[in-house]
């Protein structure tokens, strides 16, 4: 009989928690400072149902991060399973850039929650580099690209996305760098 009645509350906690982090992100995307009691109302919970998920910022935005760097690295897959791995990985740099661009607010929260003396450290981006690596591996396999190239190689190489705008008009500058990037990988492939 008490195990029925804890379950409605235990899918209510996990309700308020992915409603915490659909508003958070939404909000820190916007405002990187906005503050965590205007999250906690828009998101319909009190300050107490809050802080038990969410016990600081730095909690709320590294949680939003790994959050996200799973969908990024989720949609490498969903690519090689629908496309040839080319294709994949260059509509993966598009999703990559649309992630870079849009959540650029986040980006700022993330450095703030990570950067005051004893704050937890920004966690690795580990499930993008090992989707960068199941890309790049699929298309040496395939022969599209040159032998060799590593997520480090690749994420070196895309960084100029970084210092493009996002609040200016970013899609054709994101566009013509992964095109340079792409080319770049394509060069002595052994299959071109």
């Amino acid at each position: 009989m008490q195990h029925k009645k804890d379950a409605p509350l235990r899918s209510d906690a996990q309700r308020n928690r992915e409603r915490i982090l659909e508003v958070a992100l939404a909000e820190l995307t916007h405002c990187a400072d906005a503050p965590l009691s205007v999250i906690a109302k828009k998101a319909g919970v009190g300050q107490g149902t809050f802080y038990r998920n969410f016990p600081n910022r730095e909690a709320l935005v590294l949680e939003i991060y790994r959050h996200e760097m799973q969908q990024v690295a989720a949609a490498a897959c969903e690519l090689l399973g629908a496309h040839e791995p080319e294709r994949a990985l260059r509509e993966w740099m598009d999703h990559l850039a649309r992630f870079a661009m849009t959540k650029a607010g986040l980006a700022d929260a993330i450095r703030q929650a990570t950067s005051a003396p004893g704050s937890p450290a920004k966690p690795e981006p580990t499930p993008v580099a090992s989707a960068a690596d199941l890309l790049l591996h699929a298309n040496e396999e395939a022969g599209t690209i040159r032998p060799g190239v590593t997520s480090d190689d690749f994420f070196l190489a895309i960084a100029g996305l970084w210092q493009i705008d996002p609040h200016g008009d970013w899609q054709p500058r994101a566009a013509r760098l992964l095109d340079f990037v792409m080319d770049g990988l394509r060069a002595g492939a052994p299959g071109r």
